[in-house]
C-alpha cells in the first residue's frame, strides 16, 4: 500500500493546491482528475504503482480541497499545472489526465515542454465541441449541493438523470448541518465551458511520447478521432478497452493500471498484475 501525504503547494500567482502525494521510488507522475473529479480519483492507480512511480495527484482549482478561484480558463490551469511540478523539482514527470485533466495535460506539454517528459492521456480528445462531440458539456447549473445525509444528496443529483451519482459523492463531505460537494454547480459548468474547443495545435504542439487511452462505450472519445489523434502525432500510441466508458479508471483499474505501468516500464504490484491491455 502507498502512504498518502497530502501536500499544500502555496502560490502568490494562483490558489494554493492541495495535492495527494503518494511517494514512492521511480517515476513522478503528475495526475490530473477531470471536471468535478478530485486527486483522491488515482488513490487506486497510486496503490497498483506502489515502489514503482510516485503519483502526485491535485485538486485542481475549483474543486476538492483546493477550491473555488476567481478565474477558470484554459491558462489558468495549465499555469496551475506548470507551477506544481516546478514546486516538485523532480526534472520533467509524466503527466497523466482524465477527461478535462487530458486536455490540461497535452496543452502543459505544449506550452511548457521542459516540464513534461511523457503524456498519458485517458479518453479526451483534441475536439470538445458540437458537432463532433455530441454532448461535450453536462448541464449542472442549479443542481443541489447540501442534503441532510449521502443518500440524500446521491438522490437528489440522480434525480437530474444522472445514472450513477458515485463519481460526484467522492466530492461530498460530511458537515454539521449534513451532506454537501466540495465543488460549486456554478463553476463547474464554467469550467467546461472553457473546455471546449477546438485543442489539435496543443494536442500536435508538444513531442514527448504519448499514450491515449480510450473507453470503447466512451462518447466523448469518438474511435474516429482516437485514430486521427494517433496517425497526426509521432511517437503516440492507442490502447482501447472495448467494454469500459469514460473512467476507465474506475470501470477497470487493473487494465488501467497495467496501461500506465507499461508506458512507464515500471512493474506493477499485485493488485495491478496479470492483466493486458
Amino acid at each position: 500500500m502507498t502512504t498518502d501525504m497530502r501536500r499544500a503547494f502555496p502560490r502568490t500567482d494562483g490558489p494554493t493546491l492541495i495535492c495527494e502525494d503518494y511517494g514512492g521510488d521511480g517515476p513522478t507522475v503528475v495526475a490530473l482528475h477531470g471536471t468535478f473529479g478530485r486527486g483522491s480519483v488515482f488513490a487506486r492507480l497510486a496503490d497498483d504503482l506502489a515502489g514503482a512511480a510516485r503519483i502526485v495527484a491535485p485538486d485542481q482549482r475549483g474543486h476538492g480541497s483546493t477550491g473555488a478561484a476567481g478565474s477558470y480558463r484554459r491558462e489558468d490551469f495549465v499555469t496551475d499545472a506548470a507551477a506544481l511540478v516546478r514546486a516538485l523539482d523532480s526534472g520533467p514527470v509524466v503527466v497523466l489526465g482524465h477527461s478535462l485533466g487530458g486536455i490540461t495535460a497535452y496543452q502543459l506539454a505544449a506550452r511548457h515542454p521542459e516540464l513534461v517528459a511523457g503524456l498519458v492521456i485517458e479518453d479526451v480528445g483534441p475536439l470538445m465541441r458540437r458537432p463532433e462531440i455530441e454532448h461535450p458539456v453536462l448541464e449542472v447549473r442549479g443542481w443541489p449541493r447540501t442534503a441532510p445525509t449521502r443518500a440524500a444528496l446521491a438522490a437528489a443529483i440522480e434525480e437530474r438523470g444522472v445514472p450513477d451519482s458515485s463519481y460526484f459523492l467522492r466530492s461530498a463531505v460530511e458537515t454539521p448541518d449534513g451532506w454537501r460537494l466540495l465543488f460549486d454547480w456554478e463553476d463547474m459548468a464554467e469550467v467546461q465551458a472553457r473546455g471546449t474547443g477546438d485543442w489539435w495545435a496543443d494536442w500536435l504542439g508538444s513531442h514527448c511520447p504519448a499514450r491515449v487511452l480510450r473507453g470503447g462505450r466512451s462518447t466523448l472519445l469518438p474511435a474516429h478521432l482516437a485514430a486521427e489523434m494517433v496517425r497526426r502525432r509521432p511517437d503516440t500510441d492507442l490502447l482501447v478497452h472495448p467494454e469500459a466508458g469514460h473512467w476507465i479508471h474506475d470501470d477497470d483499474p487493473g487494465w488501467f493500471a497495467r496501461a500506465v505501468a507499461e508506458f512507464l516500464a515500471v512493474p506493477l504490484s499485485v493488485g495491478g498484475g496479470g492483466v493486458t491491455p
